[in-house]
């Protein structure tokens, strides 16, 4: 089965879970309140329904356009724009006789529901799966740090000790911290062995997204290539999966980072890479962005987790907490949506549907359909 075939699949799935229930945040609560509730749909049912059966005063049914569902409440102007029930006089089952606050139950309904959908599925992946995180002992070569961020004391190898006072329980976070959050100080420990507190400039976080340095903190590691583009200039010169990199421009790379550093992007470089028992000559020019076209994620890297055990009462506690943060963060994003360069990125159902992975896996289903949730 395709990628795109498998990423459709789960974002089709993701939807209906999360939409369903999202309408019965609103219906229930109207059906409390003994308000007629006319219609039920999962998806829209424009001209026509792919299945629909009415039970008691409620038609429930399945469109067959998938941007959406909807319940349709007597005495309501809804996704159906039905302004004709609205010129009779009111009735005592519609929503518009009901008192004030009960009418605002019924409208906050769905996105409750949402929110406590999330928290619920954040709270069982940690009691079912435990959480992953990357400490200190996981990272015994540090981070590499991006040219921008040592001009205020990074180095290379740093260990982030410490932001704002308080240790990381997973210190990859520390890139979201920076954009997302306000950071004042890192503690860092040099390779040297000495501890430094380093101030953070304000506004770190824009400066951030206005130079496109998302990751001005990324692990240290090899340089073997896991991902080759093949309509960029390292396939086509000859650079395939696999290949490791100890030389460009006759400067030794051991660290990912090492090799970055030395490919001059506006000319033809000089890689030396071993592909088994072989040494390899390649000259690449990179393309007019200045890429090649390879990639290292660091799979050596994800070896080395530690993995977190929650029991009943600590998944809740941490689901919640996690699911708080998630929220804290997802609003943070919106003070760069509303930007120039923010708009020109900001995406629709594609940009969901590659949130999902291109294989089938149900940890990362339920992860994702808990962030859009």
């Amino acid at each position: 089965m395709s990628p795109f075939v498998v990423k459709a699949l789960q974002l089709l799935l993701s939807l209906s879970i999360l939409i369903v229930l999202h309408e019965l945040g609103h219906f229930i609560p109207a059906k409390l309140f003994k308000t007629r509730v006319e219609k039920f749909f999962l998806f829209f049912d424009v001209k026509f329904a792919l299945f629909k059966k009415k039970i008691g005063e409620t038609v429930y049914g399945i469109g067959w356009l998938p941007l959406g569902g909807y319940v349709k409440i007597s005495g309501m102007i809804d996704e159906s724009m039905d302004k004709e029930q609205m010129a009779q006089p009111p009735q005592p089952w519609e929503f518009r006789s009901k008192p004030a606050w009960q009418r605002l139950i019924i409208m906050l309904g769905g996105v409750t529901v949402n929110i406590i959908v999330g928290f619920v599925i954040y709270a069982s992946i940690l009691f079912f799966h435990g959480r992953n995180v990357t400490t200190i002992e996981d990272l015994p070569q540090g981070f590499a740090v991006a040219e921008e961020f040592k001009e205020f004391g990074f180095q290379d190898g740093d260990q982030v000790l410490k932001v704002n006072d308080e240790a990381l329980l997973n210190v990859m976070d520390v890139n979201k911290h920076l954009f997302l959050r306000d950071v004042e100080t890192i503690e860092v420990q040099h390779q040297n062995g000495e501890t430094e507190t380093i101030q953070v400039p304000e506004e770190i976080g824009t400066e951030m997204f206005k130079k496109d340095i998302l990751r001005p903190f990324s692990p240290v590691r090899g340089t073997t290539v896991d991902t080759v583009a093949t309509d960029y200039p390292a396939y086509a010169a000859g650079m395939r999966t696999g290949d490791r990199i100890i030389m460009v421009n006759e400067t030794n790379t051991k660290y990912w980072h090492e090799f970055e550093e030395a490919i001059i992007k506006d000319q033809e470089n000089t890689f030396v890479v071993e592909r088994g028992n072989e040494t390899i000559t390649l000259n690449i020019t990179p393309n007019e962005d200045g890429a090649i076209g390879i990639q290292n994620y660091g799979t050596d890297v994800r070896i080395n987790e530690t993995k977190i055990e929650y029991g009943l009462g600590e998944s809740i506690v941490g689901g919640i907490g996690y699911g708080y943060e998630i929220l804290s963060d997802y609003v943070a994003q919106f003070k760069y949506v509303f930007t120039s360069k923010g708009a020109t990125q900001v995406g629709g159902f594609g940009a969901i549907g590659n949130l999902f992975p291109d294989t089938w896996d149900w940890l990362s289903f339920w992860q994702t359909t808990a962030l859009i949730s």
